[in-house]
């Protein structure tokens, strides 16, 4: 895996038909159509990870809750992606990838199409966390088939093409739905990520050519992954160090209305802002990449931290919370794709694992960061909270990765 950008995406793929590493050439239209059918997946799964945040108030309202207590749904959705992303990477390893990328979307569909039906406290909390199963294993399975459609050297901009989606969610998909949300109720949004999940299914059926899986083998290098600490490492700065931002968006909209002062009705436009903030940090990612992994990994946080602890003081001034959102989507984008190679490199013959697993980290942090952020606001402290609790994590993740600094110079093999 190169230190080149995950958002590389505008580059024209090559004219020349790639090698599949385990399977027959196909021509670089099909190349295209496959990637899109991934990205396709990526918007649906990043649009029902994320629409939850921006109707909290309502479905607090509907299942008949308050916000704090609601924040829990978000933590069973990333306690679904932590479970099933290691689980069905390992246990599936020997089915053919297209099967698996068909079965994960079918039963994501149907999963939050379930959500939609669900009218208590418990059936939500079910049903959000078999929707979060797929979501790590299929970017992790995803990202394999993404780099063997193409030559070696154009892996990075085929994952990106695919990642590109969960971008486009939240710029268009996470605000499209949370005004679907606000207007027909908060379960038509989970509705109609089922019927992107569908769509997606046909896309992967008509597009993604066979790729078979590398069998037991594989599944033996894989699991070797857990063995080396540098991995656990930066498993460690995912977690502790994204925690801090989801702390602060798991609450976004109700610090928007109750502290900035803006109405409901701007919130999707507001959510439309973190995305494209999230889209500008990974394209910057790349070039912070060519002056090392660690080194912008640990710049990252050090402006996540600072973003954090000012956070509560810019949200009570309309002009400056806006500028704070678009922070709130930049920065921490900017970690994504240099966690996601340190985690190739490190894994060294374990990346499939990696990639899961690079998912799962991000949604420990999620719902870490959601039930942290709960836990102040009935405690009784204000929206400002969050953010600074946030800020304490992004501290320790810093920490964190100046130890895996300190290991790989006093151990070079392990990086």
């Amino acid at each position: 895996m190169t230190d080149a950008s995950l958002a590389t995406t505008a580059e024209v793929l090559p004219t020349a038909p790639p090698v599949l590493d385990d399977g027959p050439s196909i021509p670089s239209a099909h190349v295209n159509l496959a990637l899109l059918a991934l990205a396709v997946g990526g918007v649906a799964i990043g649009t029902t990870e994320f629409v939850t945040m921006g109707l909290l108030p309502q479905v607090a309202a509907g299942i008949g809750t308050d916000i704090p207590t609601a924040g829990h749904f978000v933590s069973s959705y990333a306690a679904g992606v932590v479970v099933g992303a290691p689980l069905i990477a390992v246990l599936f390893a020997r089915v053919s990838r297209k099967k698996v990328l068909l079965g994960l979307m079918l039963f994501f569909a149907v999963a939050n199409a379930a959500s939609g039906l669900a009218h208590t406290y418990w059936q939500l909390m079910g049903a959000r966390f078999l929707s979060g199963l797929p979501h790590g294993a299929f970017f992790g399975i995803g990202s394999v088939v993404a780099a063997s459609l193409v030559p070696r050297e154009r892996r990075t901009q085929a994952v990106a093409m695919m990642l590109i989606g969960l971008g486009v969610a939240n710029v268009l998909g996470v605000p499209l739905t949370t005004v679907l949300g606000q207007s027909f109720g908060w379960q038509v949004p989970y509705v109609v990520v089922g019927g992107i999940g569908l769509l997606t299914v046909a896309a992967v059926a008509l597009w993604i050519p066979q790729v078979p899986a590398s069998g037991e083998e594989s599944m033996r290098s894989e699991l070797k992954a857990l063995g080396r600490l540098q991995v656990w490492l930066a498993l460690l700065i995912g977690t502790v160090g994204f925690g801090g931002m989801f702390a602060t968006y798991a609450y976004i909209t109700p610090t928007m209305t109750d502290l900035a002062g803006f109405s409901t009705g701007t919130i999707p436009v507001i959510l439309g802002i973190y995305g494209i903030g999230q889209v500008g940090g990974m394209v910057l990612a790349g070039r912070i990449a060519r002056f090392g992994i660690l080194r912008g990994m640990i710049a990252s946080m050090a402006m996540i931290a600072i973003l954090l602890s000012l956070f509560g003081f810019a949200a009570h001034v309309q002009p400056l919370a806006i500028v704070f959102v678009l922070g709130l989507g930049f920065v921490p984008s900017i970690l994504v794709p240099l966690l996601q190679t340190r985690l190739m490199d490190v894994a060294r013959d374990g990346q499939s694992l990696a990639a899961a697993l690079n998912h799962s980290t991000l949604n420990i942090a999620n719902a870490l960061g959601a039930w942290l952020g709960s836990i102040v606001l009935a405690a009784g402290y204000g929206y400002e909270w969050p953010s600074r609790v946030g800020a304490v994590l992004a501290v320790l993740g810093l920490g964190i990765a100046g130890i895996s600094v300190v290991v790989g110079r006093r151990h070079p093999e392990s990086v």
